[in-house]
């Protein structure tokens, strides 16, 4: 029967029945005993290649990152083929922000385990005790990578010996999970399958909102609102608010009955990093936050004509669907080669069918755009007339990312000063845990930005999330509006959005800072510099 299942032969076959069987595969028992398991790990280092990796082991029996890093510190890795003092140097700025992002993981991964488990919470028997299941601390912060994951159950289940134990038996069947950490009366930490640490919290109803309070704060957002409560006479921990005088608990069910009583203003959890929420939540100054319903369109994706993997049509389809009033389709351009950019002759006849199949489908605007190149001289890679004929040129960086400083700003100031360019997409460049932003004088682009009302793209995709939520800010004071996108490739991307909601959020913009939050005729006007 397993036979029938497409991708398995009679190789697979025999391997799963000796994995069943033994419990281990001979064949992967050879391959680590002759190269080594630490060299997986070492595969994770830019720069490092199975070419590179062998070549050090054949010189120095060296295959784990500890040792490679020490060859490098003794000038050791300069001595062989191909190498040189600079690869050296690069090797070490790799293996040091290798070790800054380990054990860190993107926000969507996070929340997909958080699904997952909430899921199989709530599959459970038992689940009739259970009130409440909610994701904390980082995650719920919106923070653009995650370390531990928090989630807190509450409900009558969750007080009760016997059920409790009986819902922590069936937590503690989650498939993925690899190792319990710790188990206690109310608390089970475990690691799952992709490394990520578990941390599951059974509370009291009357403890919730304190918990969720404790849980879901930065460190320093918690710290001065614990100091806000002792001045009022109270103490704030996990359990509750109380009287400092005789421990009575004054708040604890809600978030919002913790912070009323501190005579604070209900502070959404994007916000509580500590960076002048809670004196703002005092003084009835928080900013209105955007909100998932203010978005009215996105205006980043592509199609089959390039590298995405849906027509025009369909993604439109799948813009309506999400309730969008616009939306707009941006191939890339011919300097993308590997991913089939378009010529200008090409561009021109995309945005001919752009505009039939807006005609056709006739209650979504869809705008015929580009994300065109910016190149290495800050030029756009195609030609003004061409431009021209587009309701939106977003002008990214794909390419000489390790330009140095000076030449990577004085190339984004060109392109912003480009009388086509609508806005810069991912501004930075960076890819989350895997690559950093290129160098350049953000501050001055943004000047430049202002001043010619070029618009910054806040990018969606959760491994980029560019900008960042300082940089958003910084956006902000410069007075630089922001088009948040999701760069879709697949109409299954749109929901990616909120990804970039959260991230506004977390830099304290509002609807009026978002230019995708205006109707249609005015967001035409503003990617023409029109804001």
């Amino acid at each position: 029967k397993i036979l029938a299942i497409q991708g398995i032969g009679r190789g697979m076959l025999a391997n799963l029945q000796m994995l069943f069987k033994d419990g281990h595969i001979e064949t992967h028992a050879e391959l680590l005993r002759k190269y080594r398991p630490s060299m997986l790990e070492l595969l994770k280092i830019q720069g490092l290649g199975p070419k590179t990796i062998s070549l050090i082991w054949s010189a120095y029996q060296v295959c784990d990152l500890e040792g490679v890093e020490k060859l490098a510190r003794e000038g050791k890795i300069r001595e062989l083929p191909r190498m040189g003092e600079k690869h050296e140097a690069k090797l070490l700025k790799a293996i040091e922000d290798y070790r800054r992002i380990a054990g860190r993981f993107l926000l969507d991964t996070a929340e997909v385990l958080a699904e997952k488990l909430i899921e199989h919470l709530r599959s459970t028997p038992f689940c009739e005790g259970i009130d409440k299941i909610t994701p904390a601390g980082s995650l719920r912060r919106g923070r653009e990578t995650v370390g531990d994951l928090d989630i807190l159950v509450t409900g009558p289940g969750c007080i009760e010996d016997e059920s409790r134990q009986k819902l922590i038996a069936h937590l503690i069947r989650f498939p993925g999970l690899i190792e319990v950490i710790a188990q206690g009366e109310n608390k089970v930490s475990f690691r799952h399958r992709n490394g990520m640490q578990v941390d599951v919290r059974l509370l009291s109803p009357d403890s919730f909102g304190a918990a969720l309070q404790y849980f879901t704060g930065s460190k320093a957002h918690n710290v001065t609102l614990r100091q806000r409560a002792l001045k009022m006479g109270f103490t704030l921990n996990e359990y509750s608010l109380a009287t400092l005088e005789d421990n009575k608990p004054v708040a604890g069910k809600t978030e919002e009955e913790i912070y009323a009583k501190l005579g604070l203003d209900f502070i959404p959890p994007e916000l509580r990093e500590n960076c002048g929420e809670i004196e703002a939540a005092a003084s009835h100054t928080l900013p209105e936050l955007l909100e998932p319903t203010d978005i009215r369109g996105d205006v980043h994706m592509h199609t089959v004509e390039t590298d995405g993997r849906n027509t025009i049509e369909e993604m439109a389809e799948a813009a309506r669907g999400r309730g969008y009033e616009y939306m707009a389709i941006t191939d890339h351009s011919k300097n993308l080669a590997f991913a089939n950019g378009l010529t200008d002759e090409r561009a021109l006849a995309h945005i001919e069918r752009i505009r039939a199949a807006e005609k056709n489908l006739g209650s979504i605007r869809i705008f015929a755009g580009i994300e065109v190149d910016i190149l290495g001289d800050g030029s756009l890679d195609l030609s003004d007339s061409v431009l021209e004929r587009m309701d939106i040129v977003i002008a990214s960086v794909h390419s000489h990312f390790n330009q140095e400083r000076a030449a990577m700003t004085d190339r984004l100031l060109k392109a912003v000063a480009n009388p086509n360019t609508s806005l810069i997409g991912h501004p930075t460049g960076r890819l989350l845990l895997r690559r950093d932003a290129y160098q350049f004088d953000l501050d001055a682009v943004l000047k430049a930005a202002a001043k010619h009302k070029v618009a910054m793209e806040l990018n969606s995709y959760p491994d980029r999330l560019d900008l960042s939520d300082v940089h958003l800010r910084l956006a902000k004071q410069h007075g630089v509006k922001i088009v948040i996108n999701t760069d879709s490739h697949h109409t299954s991307h749109l929901e990616k959005i909120r990804y970039g909601i959260k991230q506004a959020r977390r830099a304290w913009l509002t609807k009026a800072d978002v230019l995708n939050t205006l109707p249609v005729a005015e967001f035409a006007r503003a990617m023409k510099h029109g804001w």
